[in-house]
């Protein structure tokens, strides 16, 4: 079974490059907006919220699509005020608690739909965002119940998507294949965002499954929806260096570097840079990477200690680090993941104590 994309029908959508553009926009309009409607009323007036929530979910999208922490941060600190302002309103808990989720703060965040249920919120939007928690600590029976009875009121592109990701992560790749052909052909907006994202999870799946060449067609095709897309680049530079292709690696990284704050590009760029023997240089980047990622462990250590363990296990070059980012990142999920990230360090940690003469 490949992993090549169906010839179907190709939604039609804005230009990456100009949604980019347009994204910033909305963001410091959006500021400005809510800026002066909290001074003209109080800060938990409806409107506010409204203004406030729709600020935070443009934040956390640019942060995902650029790479850029500072954006989740922001976004979280909004959605905190926002809860303080009014913490009974569904909306402003439903914000939250994507923003908590995005970092990875499930046990919070599932307290925030709690919430918000019991302040009247739409229970189609609040088991949506149960599902994402669910799948994410690896309940995939649960997050299935729940997305096929929103895909059983409406089997929409949002709906489609959700399942293909789910089968994808749960290894049903037949079914996953064909959520991820159909989800598309639902599809009724203009913006390219969703659809990169989608086939992101895509290559996300043949990439764990090891199928590098479907990975890069879904990752390209990714990219060709949003040029900037920093995780996609990402992955695509992993799939050049593990071809031998490190001076490629470097090219695609190079500029994430410099407009990402996710010291995973940085990480990657010290490894590449090794590579192609410009140790000098790669030892800047991996300082540079080590500082983020202790400075991120600390302050959101759920949504980072699992990728600084594997930094520290890589070109970190620190395996009892990595062991103990790992078990920390063990206390925090019990996922396969996790437990196969463990596995890794005691094995990397082994290995180095042999060494030892």
């Amino acid at each position: 079974m490949t992993g090549a994309p169906a010839q179907v029908r190709e939604p039609v959508t804005t230009s990456g490059t100009i949604a980019v553009m347009n994204l910033h926009a909305q963001i410091d309009g959006s500021a400005v907006r809510l800026s002066r409607t909290a001074t003209g009323e109080a800060q938990g007036a409806p409107m506010a919220v409204t203004q406030g929530a729709a600020l935070i979910d443009l934040l956390n999208l640019r942060g995902h699509l650029l790479g850029c922490v500072a954006d989740y941060e922001r976004a979280a600190d909004l959605a905190e005020r926002l809860v303080h302002a009014a913490p009974e309103n569904g909306t402003s808990l439903l914000a939250r608690a994507r923003s908590r989720a995005t970092l990875h703060r499930f046990a919070d965040a599932a307290a925030d739909l709690a919430a918000a249920a019991r302040s009247g919120a739409d229970p189609a939007a609040v088991d949506a965002e149960r599902a994402v928690i669910l799948q994410a600590l690896g309940c995939h029976a649960d997050a299935m119940a729940l997305i096929r009875t929103a895909a059983a009121r409406q089997s929409d592109f949002t709906t489609l998507g959700a399942l293909a990701v789910l089968q994808a992560d749960r290894g049903e790749l037949t079914e996953a294949e064909r959520l991820f052909d159909e989800a598309p052909r639902h599809y009724q907006g203009t913006s390219p965002f969703p659809l990169a994202q989608l086939e992101f999870r895509r290559g996300v799946m043949w990439h764990r499954e090891g199928d590098l060449e479907a990975a890069r067609r879904c990752y390209e095709a990714a990219r060709s929806r949003v040029p900037r897309y920093a995780p996609a680049l990402g992955h695509l530079a992993e799939l050049e260096m593990l071809s031998g292709s490190a001076h490629v690696a470097v090219e695609l990284l190079r500029p994430l570097t410099r407009t990402s704050d996710d010291p995973e590009y940085a990480a990657h760029l010290a490894a590449a840079l090794h590579s192609v023997g410009r140790v000098h240089e790669a030892k800047q980047w991996r300082e540079r990477a080590a500082a983020r990622y202790d400075e991120l462990s600390l302050r959101h250590p759920e949504a980072y200690v699992d990728h600084a363990a594997d930094f520290w296990l890589g070109v970190g070059a620190d395996t009892g680090r990595g062991l103990e980012l790992a078990l920390q990142n063990l206390a925090f999920r019990q996922t396969h993941r996790a437990h196969a990230l463990f596995e890794r360090a005691v094995l990397a940690q082994h290995r180095t104590a042999q060494a030892v003469p």
